[in-house]
């Protein structure tokens, strides 16, 4: 139920500019009047049912426009004169709310409105994740590729949820004196008041590490990010609002909680930049990921990674980790069979995958000999330059789901990549409740991608919740002669660890954690894709090439 509260308001005139009686276009608004409905109120909510949502209508003689201001420092300008506007501060709170409307010539007309709601946005999950139930503290996840890191935030749904602008690499910010006070934060949640408060403390030894942007609050001017002497004692209350951002109008569960945390008293996460509101992205017993705008222009999003394991527990990114010893050959296809691969292992993904598991790509995928055979000991996947239902190009896409499914083990091929702009041959894994859960939920490990724009370079990258699309946690390393010779490509998969190599060189480590996708059934993939957005572009002189695949051997 909606109730209509109606305000004729006195009217203030700006002038813009002096008057000029020749100008006859100069049109001044009269008669600004702003009705406003606050939702669900009744009898028993008569100041909303809590939700926050109010519908603002300004009208005013010969206006052509009308800027909304609201006191959250946010505004939107309108030709209609009608707004719905969530204010988010929970508890009962007073708002004013300015709108100017505006006519020809540069003049306006002024005026407000105050008013009294409701708002009662709550996230127990979040809550409970935040303080386990009474206190928890948290520590950045320095262990991990982009627990700092820096992305767009536009309307670009592509782009605007994660760090694509930059990714901090494991233990980056140890540089002492620089940036190495950052790994000593602990941040602390705590319930207060019975549980009815949410509480919060930086504990940081007295040391900030502070935005090149913000370090003249501390009178700083290094030009480069800094840790500085800054006190954050004393505890902080969170309130929790409904996330507006441009990831939660991307309408895409996974990219966000939809929760926004807001410090009092100017608190923050650890990092100095000017903001004490932080969007979570994704939280869990033990992980959680954090958003939060930078700069006057909020063309900017930092992002934050934190962690219930102390830094000092993290290890080197799984690199102080032994490797499991996984001996027993419980799997393998080793293609000495001619004609097409063998029906008891694989099946075909056909098609241009445009019903949701494409990635922009310009081929069709067969079953057909010329695009995927078993010859002279090796499989052979060949992408070709064909009209061929529709598309420019041909290839084939193989997998083992339903048939061939591991968790945990030594993963080992030995493949010849193809070569040519805009090839992408790809040896990876994906997990076999993907139809049940979707991506990224469902995990995928790429053991191996390649692309023919980049000859010399091998990427390994892990896809999940809060780190799909370009935000996977990733590595590459250099090898020649990929394209010319045979190289085996190894994933050593445990439940402390993920290891990847090429030829028994270790270059990707990534600590496992049970709270991670890559703890349950995997099946593999083998494809050539061409162009997509990691293929690139495809080069005019591209005609045909082929991946061979000498054998797949899984090892528990």
């Amino acid at each position: 139920m909606y109730v209509l509260f109606t305000l004729a308001l006195s009217i203030s005139m700006v002038h813009c500019q002096d008057d000029d009686a020749s100008l006859d276009t100069i049109v001044t608004p009269t008669n600004l009047s702003i009705d406003y409905t606050i939702q669900g109120v009744d009898e028993a909510n008569p100041k909303g049912d809590g939700s926050g949502m109010v519908n603002f209508q300004a009208k005013a003689d010969r206006a052509i426009a009308y800027k909304f201001v609201f006191p959250d420092g946010t505004e939107t300008t309108v030709t209609s004169g009608a707004v719905t506007k969530r204010f988010t501060t929970p508890g009962l709170n007073s708002y004013k709310v300015i709108v100017v409307a505006s006519g020809t010539g540069g003049i306006a007309s002024t005026n407000s409105v105050e008013l009294e709601l409701q708002s009662d946005f709550t996230d127990p999950n979040t809550i409970q994740f935040l303080t386990g139930g009474t206190t928890k503290t948290w520590y950045w996840a320095a262990s991990e590729q982009g627990h700092l890191g820096v992305g767009a935030n536009n309307g670009d749904a592509t782009m605007n949820y994660y760090p694509n602008y930059y990714q901090a690499t494991p233990f980056e910010k140890s540089v002492e004196g620089e940036s190495a006070c950052l790994y000593t934060d602990e941040l602390v949640f705590s319930l207060g008041d019975g549980g009815e408060t949410l509480n919060y403390t930086l504990n940081n030894n007295g040391s900030t590490f502070f935005n090149a942007g913000y370090q003249s609050v501390v009178g700083g001017s290094m030009g480069f990010d800094f840790c500085y002497d800054y006190d954050t004692s004393g505890s902080k209350t969170v309130n929790l609002a409904p996330s507006e951002s441009v990831v939660a109008a991307n309408g895409v569960p996974s990219q966000t909680t939809g929760t926004v945390l807001n410090f009092t008293d100017d608190g923050f996460m650890g990092y100095y930049i000017g903001t004490s509101s932080y969007e979570i992205l994704s939280i869990t017993e033990n992980r959680m990921v954090v958003r939060a705008i930078l700069g006057n222009d909020n063309a900017l999003a930092w992002y934050q990674t934190f962690t219930t394991t102390p830094v000092a527990d993290q290890g080197g990114n799984g690199g102080d980790l032994e490797p499991p010893v996984y001996e027993n050959l419980v799997w393998s296809d080793e293609f000495d069979i001619p004609g097409a691969p063998n029906p008891e292992y694989w099946s075909y993904d056909q098609g241009t995958g445009d019903n949701g598991w494409g990635n922009n790509e310009s081929q069709y995928y067969t079953e057909r000999n010329e695009n995927i055979i078993v010859e002279d000991g090796f499989l052979k996947i060949t992408a070709k330059r064909e009209d061929y239902m529709g598309s420019a190009f041909t290839s084939a896409r193989i997998l083992t789901r339903d048939k061939q499914e591991f968790t945990y083990g030594r993963m080992e091929i030995r493949a010849k990549l193809s070569q040519g702009g805009g090839t992408w041959p790809a040896i990876w894994m994906l997990g076999a409740n993907f139809e049940e859960v979707g991506w990224p939920t469902t995990g995928e490990i790429d053991i191996m991608e390649h692309v023919g724009n980049a000859p010399t370079e091998i990427l390994s990258t892990l896809h999940f919740p809060g780190n799909s699309g370009g935000n996977g946690v990733t590595q590459n390393v250099e090898v020649e002669g990929v394209e010319e010779d045979f190289h085996t490509y190894k994933l050593i998969w445990s439940p402390e660890s993920m290891l990847f190599y090429v030829d028994n060189t270790l270059y990707h480590t990534f600590d496992n954690r049970a709270d991670l996708p890559f703890n349950k059934d995997f099946f593999f993939i083998l494809n050539v894709a061409m162009g997509g957005n990691l293929g690139g572009t495809i080069d005019p002189a591209f005609n045909s090439s082929q991946m061979e695949v000498d054998y797949v051997r899984v090892y528990q």
